[in-house]
């Protein structure tokens, strides 16, 4: 357990932090999976709609810091080029 003032209060943010961090993850990761569906079911239309969402989510993340750019710049292409397969 932290003793100084400075480290407790670090503490309190962090944990805020953290919990800001992991509702903004999960979001992420709902938006996603919910496209990987679309996709799966071969709905052109709708996937497309929900890989737009997925995307806008995606790079909100990235410039909030939660995500490397490249790594947000990756899982957007994968999505995109999944969704682009459906014939």
């Amino acid at each position: 357990m932290a003793n100084h003032k400075s480290a407790l209060k670090r503490m309190r943010q962090n944990q805020k932090i953290r919990d800001r961090n992991r509702v903004a993850r999960a979001s992420v990761r709902t938006a996603i999976k919910k496209a990987k569906a679309a996709i799966e079911l071969k709905d052109k239309t709708q996937a497309q709609e929900l890989v737009k969402i997925a995307e806008v989510a995606i790079q909100k993340a990235a410039s909030s810091g939660l995500y490397h750019k490249n790594n947000a710049n990756r899982k957007v292409a994968r999505l995109v080029q999944q969704a682009q397969s459906i014939a």
